[in-house]
C-alpha cells in the first residue's frame, strides 16, 4: 500500500473511535442530606386539590459535582443552625442532621475547595447553607436574584449576605436562560421558570452512569410527572407547565435518570453517601 493510502486509512480509523476516556470530562457527584421535611397536608402542593389532607416526608438534597479539580455545590439546604433540632410552620416540620461540611469533610473537602455554589432557587430549604461559600462563585437565577434585592425580601437576602447583601463582594453571576457550568457541556443550568420566576434545573452528564437530571422544585414528588399537579405556592402557573413540559421532553431526549430532590423513593437512584455516581 502507498504511503498516502496508509495515511488515510489511519485518518479514517481515527474518525471512526469513539473519544478516548481521557478525553472526556472526570465528572463525579454526591448525594448529601441537607435535612428531612415532614409535611402533615400536602394540600398546597396542587392548586387542583390533588393531594388535599395527604401526609408525606420529603428529603432535601444537595449535590456536590466534581469536573477535574473543580467542584460544584448544587443547593445548600436548611441553615446549619438546624442541626440536631426540629422546627414547625404550618404544616412543615423541617429538621437537620448533618451540615454540609460535615459532609465535605468524610470526602475530604473542605467549604474552600468549593468553586461554584448555586442554588435552583431562593426558597428557605435551597439556600440555607449558602453563605459558608462566601468563596465560590454564586449561581442563581437573574429573576430570582432580582426578586431577592427588589426589598422584599429581606430575610431572604440577608442570607445571600456575602454576595447579595448591601457591600457584598462575593462573586455573582445571574442566570437568564442556561449556563454551562465547566464550560464543557458536563454540567448544564437549566431554565425552568414557574416555581419562583428564576428557577433553575441541573443536567450532569456522568461519563458512566449516563446523563442524570436533578429537578430543584420542578416536581416535588414523582406523581407530579404524570398529574402535573402545580403547588399553589408556585409564581406562575403557565410557566410552571411550559417547565414540565421542556424537562421531561429533555429528558426524554438525553434518556436521562430523573431524580427528583425532594423525593425519598429517588434516593436508590443515585449511590449511597460517601459512594459517588461517575
Amino acid at each position: 500500500m502507498r504511503k498516502s493510502s496508509v495515511i488515510a486509512a489511519g485518518l479514517l480509523a481515527c474518525t471512526a473511535l469513539p473519544a478516548s476516556a481521557k478525553d472526556a470530562p472526570d465528572i463525579e457527584m454526591w448525594r448529601l442530606d441537607c435535612g428531612k421535611l415532614e409535611i402533615s397536608d400536602i394540600g398546597p402542593f396542587s392548586d387542583t386539590h390533588l393531594y388535599d389532607g395527604e401526609a408525606r416526608m420529603l428529603t432535601d438534597s444537595c449535590y456536590v459535582i466534581r469536573n477535574g479539580r473543580r467542584y460544584l455545590l448544587w443547593d445548600t439546604g436548611y441553615p446549619a443552625a438546624l442541626k440536631g433540632k426540629s422546627e414547625t410552620a404550618y404544616v412543615f416540620t423541617a429538621s437537620l442532621a448533618a451540615t454540609i461540611p460535615d459532609q465535605l469533610a468524610q470526602i475530604g473537602l473542605k467549604p474552600e475547595d468549593i468553586n461554584f455554589v448555586a442554588v435552583s432557587h431562593y426558597h428557605d430549604d435551597h439556600i440555607g447553607q449558602v453563605r459558608n461559600f462566601s468563596g465560590a462563585e454564586l449561581l442563581i437565577g437573574a429573576a430570582d436574584a432580582e426578586a431577592i434585592t427588589s426589598g422584599k425580601m429581606d430575610a431572604t437576602r440577608a442570607q445571600f449576605a456575602p454576595f447579595l447583601g448591601e457591600g457584598a463582594t462575593g462573586k455573582v453571576r445571574r442566570i437568564v436562560a442556561d449556563h454551562d457550568v465547566f464550560g464543557d457541556g458536563s454540567v448544564t443550568i437549566v431554565a425552568m421558570p414557574g416555581h419562583t420566576p428564576g428557577h433553575k434545573s441541573l443536567v450532569v452528564k456522568l461519563p458512566r452512569s449516563g446523563p442524570v437530571m436533578l429537578t430543584g422544585d420542578l416536581y416535588h414528588f414523582e406523581e407530579q410527572i404524570t398529574n402535573r399537579g402545580v403547588p399553589q405556592f408556585n409564581t406562575d402557573r403557565a410557566d410552571t407547565l411550559a417547565s414540565f413540559e421542556r424537562f421531561n421532553q429533555m429528558a426524554d431526549n438525553l434518556d436521562a435518570t430523573i431524580v427528583i430532590q425532594h423525593d425519598p423513593r429517588h434516593l436508590v437512584r443515585l449511590p449511597e453517601f460517601p459512594e459517588s455516581a461517575k
